[in-house]
């Protein structure tokens, strides 16, 4: 669909992103947000100050449809255009596996890690914590 043939009253039914869309389908060359939503506001016969008020949502329409990608250049193209590489790197996940088998636990220590330092640890000192301490009834605990 060739959007500069449209009447204006056909253009008027498609979103800012689908003329958006078929602009730059139809050039097959990116475009800044300004050139890109300058080259639709013309098509819709829309003023300068209508452009200025509109390009935020404009920009935010194209950056959540999943049809564009925005480029290092800061220029807009249709994400048909642009392949994504996925590259696996072999060594990080080696690193990975050797990191992880380090962090194991050897057999035997299990109760160690669960108790902690057990030198360290006074019985006498968790009496003491515990022996201003007293079990109350409800009829009690209302009183106060």
């Amino acid at each position: 669909m060739n959007v500069r043939k449209m009447s204006l009253e056909k253009l008027e039914l498609l979103s800012y992103a689908d003329i958006a869309y078929e602009l730059l389908k139809l050039d097959k060359k990116s475009k800044t947000t300004p050139a890109l939503f300058g080259e639709v506001c013309s098509l819709l016969e829309l003023s300068e100050e209508q452009m200025m008020e509109l390009i935020g949502d404009f920009y935010t329409t194209l950056t959540t449809d999943q049809r564009f990608v925005l480029l290092d250049t800061a220029e807009w193209d249709l994400k048909d255009n642009h392949s994504v590489k996925t590259i696996v790197d072999d060594e990080d996940e080696e690193e990975d596996e050797e990191e992880t088998a380090e962090i194991e636990e050897p057999e035997g220590t299990e109760d160690e890690a669960v108790t902690g330092n057990e030198e360290n640890y006074d019985d006498d000192e968790e009496e003491d914590d515990l022996s201003d301490l007293a079990i109350l009834t409800e009829d009690e605990m209302e009183e106060e």
